[in-house]
């Protein structure tokens, strides 16, 4: 069997990203004697947006979110994903 590359360090995460969307993993990992394992605590990479919403709209989220016990700008990334996913759906 063909010994496994050495897999670079990279500076950031988008550096890496980049580096696996042009390499096959296959040449740097040995998946034979791989182990699966749980990330449990990773968060998903967020990226800051500036949105404007008419105050009315984020008075009416604050009082959901509230009632729901949940931070308000978590329930607008809910809401949205839900309806992403509902559009996705639809469309096949």
């Amino acid at each position: 069997m063909k010994k496994a590359s050495k897999i670079p360090i990279f500076k950031n995460e988008e550096e890496e990203r980049a580096f696996w969307s042009k390499n096959d993993s296959s040449e740097y990992v040995d998946w034979d004697v791989s182990e699966k394992v749980a990330f449990s605590n990773l968060k998903p990479t967020t990226k800051t947006i500036s949105l404007r919403l008419p105050e009315y709209i984020i008075d009416e989220l604050k009082v959901l979110a509230h009632k729901k016990d949940v931070p308000y700008q978590s329930l607008i990334k809910i809401f949205l994903k839900d309806r992403i996913d509902q559009e996705l759906r639809q469309a096949l």
